[in-house]
């Protein structure tokens, strides 16, 4: 298997042409049970001196091959769900928990790292190695180290059953809002909406053997309504649609209802945060981050909405006056972005969709990578001849000393009507950061850091 994996390969790039869901669950099995057996011995070698490269550069190319393996994997569930793919996904959830879980809970590897911080050697670290040391032994104490045995049992317990809900919850979200449409075949009820979305909205039902105009969830379609269409009960039935998704309300009531999974997912994480000590999950979040407690982040959101909130209704205030004066004297939720959008063009003689002509996306990415040359000395250009998910996936590469970037830019025309997406979840997540390939896959190796950022742009043509 090793020998026809993707998974198992080296590689730049994912290949992600090649990753079947029958790829997964094995290519995962074996990198864990590879990663136990290089843990072992690591733990063999550096016991009583550990080094820098031979206990955390070490570590950090065990955790960036089970990374390079498990990342595209990830992106390709958000971006071309399958049932096939999403099985696969699932069922490797568990024992990837399990191993996130025992590395967190190794004695031995804790004890190795609090070595390394104290060894003559970190005396002389960068800033950097010793902060990373710092986030290891944070982030030992955060699995439960320090707990009696049965707790490090339940936390393991609970840490896999939050792994499953988290899987379930967004699973449930894309299902319910790929259950909803709207089959249209008169034109007339999509008075207002503009050519383009009214050819998106074309090529869905076109795509599901359809004839006249398909609405469905998707933001692209769900925005359309909202900001365009005269009909106002079209918008507030798709509003309702839209708004209800996956709970126990709306015209799917109880079909994905995320409500229990939610209260369920509450109740573990404050079981975690207590098992850990800490008062609730908001302190246990906040223990990896910038914030030093959450009153701070409380009193800072609650002045933020104490300054916003007038200039919030003197907005409203006027957007109320303008929909009366159109003959809207009850402005619902369902309203205000119908409103809005003619009270800006009443004001500014502006419309979004005028602008668009004006902003193509290649016009306004060339822009964006001009200021970035200005203020970062990076330039970044187009390159082609790569494997990719989606035939209109384009790579930027950016490049300055110490520094590569790679921007995977997927620009999807006739959005519903594509295979790859009809699967899609509605905001694909950033593609995993990872380091750049060691050139001949040699350990210990330096090399640049790369990462890549990955979203769904509207279609320039």
């Amino acid at each position: 298997m090793t020998a026809t994996n993707p998974l198992l390969q080296s590689y730049d790039l994912p290949p992600f042409s090649a990753i079947r869901a029958e790829h997964v669950q094995p290519a995962i099995e074996q990198i864990l049970a590879d990663n136990r057996t290089a843990i072992a011995k690591i733990l063999e070698i550096q016991h009583g001196q550990p080094t820098w490269a031979g206990l955390v550069s070490a570590m950090d190319e065990l955790n960036d091959r089970l990374g390079a393996a498990w990342s595209p994997v990830s992106h390709l569930n958000a971006v071309c769900n399958s049932p096939e793919l999403r099985e696969a996904y699932e069922a490797c959830l568990p024992a990837l928990s399990a191993y996130a879980t025992e590395l967190g809970q190794n004695r031995e590897l804790f004890q190795a790292f609090e070595a390394l911080a104290s060894s003559p050697e970190a005396a002389g670290f960068e800033v950097a190695q010793k902060t990373i040391l710092e986030h290891s032994l944070r982030d030992f104490r955060l699995s439960g180290i320090d707990l009696p045995a049965d707790q490090q049992k339940r936390y393991a317990e609970v840490q896999s059953k939050l792994s499953e809900l988290g899987s379930r919850f967004s699973n449930q979200l894309l299902d319910a809002t790929q259950a909803w449409t709207k089959h249209v075949t008169d034109e007339a009820a999509l008075a207002g909406l503009t050519d383009s979305a009214k050819a998106q909205m074309a090529a869905a039902a076109q795509a599901k053997g359809l004839d006249g105009w398909l609405i469905n969830l998707e933001f692209p379609s769900y925005y359309a309504v909202m900001t365009y269409a005269q009909d106002r009960a079209l918008r507030e039935e798709v509003y309702a649609a839209y708004c209800t998704r996956a709970s126990d309300q709306g015209p799917n009531a109880g079909q994905f209802d995320n409500g229990p999974v939610m209260s369920e997912i509450l109740d573990l994480r404050q079981e975690l945060a207590e098992l850990l000590g800490f008062a609730n999950y908001a302190e246990l979040s906040l223990a990896t981050k910038m914030a030093e407690s959450s009153d701070q982040v409380l009193t800072f959101l609650r002045d933020l909405a104490k300054r916003s909130k007038p200039f919030a209704v003197q907005d409203l205030e006027q957007l109320k006056a303008y929909a009366a004066e159109q003959g809207c004297p009850d402005l619902q939720s369902w309203d205000s972005g119908f409103y809005g959008e003619k009270l800006r063009e009443q004001r500014y003689s502006v419309s979004q969709e005028t602008l668009r002509a004006y902003f193509p996306i290649d016009k306004v990415l060339g822009g964006l990578f001009a200021i970035v040359q200005r203020l970062y000395g990076i330039e970044i250009a187009e390159l082609r001849g790569f494997d990719t998910w989606h035939p209109d996936v384009v790579r930027n590469q950016g490049e300055r000393p110490a520094c590569r970037a790679l921007l995977l830019r997927l620009v999807c025309p006739r959005q519903q009507a594509r295979r790859c997406l009809d699967g899609r979840r509605a905001r694909p997540p950033p593609h995993g950061k990872r380091r750049a390939a060691k050139p001949g896959g040699q350990p210990g190796v330096q090399f640049h850091p790369r990462c890549g950022r990955q979203a769904s742009l509207a279609d320039p043509r």
